[in-house]
């Protein structure tokens, strides 16, 4: 027993050093991060003036490293993607281009021409297997360019989009189809059909993983897997969207449409906090993980600082213009580095800005940049057995885990139990009755006396409201009802029946001939021998 009781001292010793050690490391990196956020311009300077070149001859050889400039003019637009480490980066040029690398080291990883449209790029869990979807169907491919599925489930795929805690890769289509297919077991979770035409942005909320798309008509519409139709639906812009985009928080949404609207909402209430006008719409939007928004109209790139929230930006943070004046095509910020990708008509640059990125990165999560080959097999087997499974991707995922009933038990009222397991170690506080409001005094009963009668009181009627009345009345008006219904009856009758005894039959034609006639009897109708003769007889009178 005492040697039991010496080791959990021992650990919980352990513990508290490493406590201690890491609130003095987050107290040191808070106080570097302040210093080192943003660019500080000074006087009358503004830090939207400042160009990548002029950046680039102010900061340190490993920053310049990270300002570069791909010309592929043969085979864009390009889309791009950074891991979850922010370490590889995989490009794609709608020709049918695709090439990966270690964008830090200027590495190549493999490089493919597949000769058919490629239409979107995308990593998987780790920098081993990504998607690409290609004019047809979904093609995953390892680090060796390697083919190693074809999703045929996904049908002319436009957008993609992947969820490293559930292993779930989310594509959206032209034809208004949204599919959910687990990549741990390779089963197809749900294909659901939106209803609402082609699909024109989505982008995943990092908070509780529920995707956002944006539609031809203006809507934003959020799905989960385990809802059939969106779990909210608001109308956003007068005209078609075009980019949407959800912060690392979950807690603030921005979108674009071709109306030249760029709007910030609030995830949490669905009102608009404020509103942008764009010279150009906007076609691309990303924001970071440390809030900035990067903006892609035409041939232009803003960066925004302090958009995320009720104050107005009045100018940008940063801008940059592509030299050849080609479209931008797609924006991405690199994770945990001050770099944002921007992938455009002619090729693919990179930039810096500065304050982009979170300095501090978890490695539990497998989200190291220097990780090694042992230390991802390990992340990767902690990941699949922490896989969490698509039935619990809900808008509020605060809910889950919490106790919901209705009733009592035990005389206990069940709102105390609610709050007491949600909320430990508070002191539970009911909600104080509304005062009741004063009833009104019953109506007193009329008394009347009825005419004729002495004016004794015994002899009064007490006549207590309206009820006997209403069934007196009622009961009268279905006798009289019923005795009229049955007196048209019987006079009816009585009519029909002396028609039919004063009625005269009329003559047969045979007794007209007859009158013109006397027969040798009276009575008696004239034999058919007669009637010819006479009839021969008046033929011949007629000829002469």
């Amino acid at each position: 027993q005492k040697k039991k009781i010496k080791g959990v001292g021992k650990i919980s010793r352990r513990f508290d050093e490493v406590a201690f050690r890491a609130a003095q490391t987050e107290l040191l990196l808070s106080g570097i991060r302040r210093v080192t956020e943003h660019l500080s311009p000074e006087g009358a300077e503004r830090t939207y003036k400042f160009t990548q070149e002029q950046i680039k001859e102010a900061v340190d050889l490993n920053t310049q490293a990270k300002i570069f400039d791909l010309r592929l003019p043969d085979f864009g637009p390009y889309t791009a993607d950074y891991t979850r480490n922010g370490r590889h980066l995989v490009i794609g040029g709608r020709k049918g281009h695709v090439a990966t690398m270690d964008w830090k080291t200027k590495k190549m990883g493999c490089e493919l021409h597949l000769g058919e449209t490629v239409r979107d790029v995308k990593w998987l869990h780790n920098e081993t297997l990504f998607a690409v979807a290609q004019k047809k169907f979904i093609y995953i491919y390892d680090n060796f360019g390697t083919e190693v599925h074809c999703l045929k489930e996904h049908l002319e795929p436009t957008h993609l989009d992947f969820l490293p805690y559930h292993f779930l890769l989310v594509s959206a289509n032209g034809r208004g189809h949204l599919n959910y297919q687990d990549t741990s077991t390779g089963a197809m979770v749900v294909s659901m059909k939106t209803g609402m035409g082609p699909c024109r942005a989505l982008a995943q909320n990092p908070w509780n993983a529920v995707m956002t798309m944006g539609h031809g008509d203006g809507v934003v519409t959020m799905w989960t897997p385990n809802h059939p139709t969106p779990v909210v639906n608001m109308l956003a812009h007068k005209g078609p969207v075009q980019a949407v985009a959800v912060d690392r928080g979950g807690n603030y949404m921005v979108t674009t449409g071709l109306d030249g609207r760029m709007k910030v909402f609030d995830v949490r209430t669905y009102k608009t906090l404020n509103e942008y006008y764009t010279p150009t719409p906007a076609a691309q939007l990303s924001i970071s993980q440390l809030g900035l928004l990067a903006v892609g109209y035409g041939s232009h790139v803003t960066v925004w600082r302090n958009v995320l929230g009720e104050d107005k930006a009045r100018s940008p943070y940063m801008y940059h213009h592509i030299a050849d004046g080609s479209a931008v095509s797609r924006l991405r910020f690199c994770p945990y580095d001050d770099v944002l990708g921007v992938g455009h008509a002619g090729g693919f640059a990179s930039l810096a800005v500065p304050g982009a990125g979170e300095p501090n990165y978890d490695a539990m999560e497998g989200v190291n940049p220097y990780i090694t080959k042992e230390q991802r097999k390990t992340s990767e087997v902690r990941a699949l057995l922490e896989k969490i499974q698509p039935d619990m991707i809900v808008l509020d995922p605060t809910a889950i885990g919490t106790v919901k009933g209705t009733g009592s038990v035990k005389g206990v009222a069940i709102p105390k139990i609610l709050f007491e397991a949600n909320n430990p170690g508070e002191t539970y506080k009911p909600k104080e009755p509304k005062p009741a409001l004063p009833r009104r005094p019953p109506r007193q009963q009329e008394q009347r006396i009825v005419k004729g009668s002495p004016m004794d009181p015994k002899a009064s009627i007490l006549i207590g409201g309206a009820a006997n009345l209403t069934v007196r009345a009622a009961f009268f008006s279905k006798f009289l009802f019923s005795f009229f219904l049955l007196g048209g009856v019987l006079l009816r009758l009585f009519f029909f029946f002396l028609s039919l005894s004063c009625a005269r039959v009329p003559p047969p034609p045979s007794a007209k001939l007859s009158t013109s006639h006397s027969p040798s009897k009276e009575g008696a109708l004239p034999s058919k021998g007669t009637e010819n003769r006479s009839g021969r007889r008046r033929s011949a009178e007629r000829r002469a």
